[in-house]
C-alpha cells in the first residue's frame, strides 16, 4: 500500500498590488445623502399615512440602486 502524501499548505488570498497615486481611481466626494443614516429617512414614517409609505420606500430603493451602481465604477 502506498503512503499518503504530506499535506501542503493552502494558499491565502492574493496580495493587493501597490497603488500609484497617479493611477488610483478617483473616488467621488461624499454627499450629505450618503452620510444620512437610513433611520433618519424612516423616522417620521409612523406619523405618515400608510398610503405614503410606498413612496418613502420607493425613494430609498432608488437611492440604494444609485449608490450600489457606483460600486463597479471604483
Amino acid at each position: 500500500m502506498t503512503e499518503p502524501s504530506p499535506q501542503r499548505p493552502v494558499p491565502g488570498p492574493p496580495r493587493p498590488a501597490p497603488v500609484d497615486a497617479a493611477s488610483a481611481p478617483e473616488v467621488p466626494p461624499a454627499t450629505t445623502e450618503r452620510l444620512e443614516p437610513a433611520s433618519d429617512r424612516f423616522a417620521d414614517l409612523a406619523q405618515r399615512p400608510v398610503a405614503e409609505h410606498v413612496a418613502v420606500f420607493e425613494d430609498e430603493h432608488g437611492r440604494l440602486q444609485r449608490e450600489l451602481g457606483t460600486i463597479d465604477q471604483l
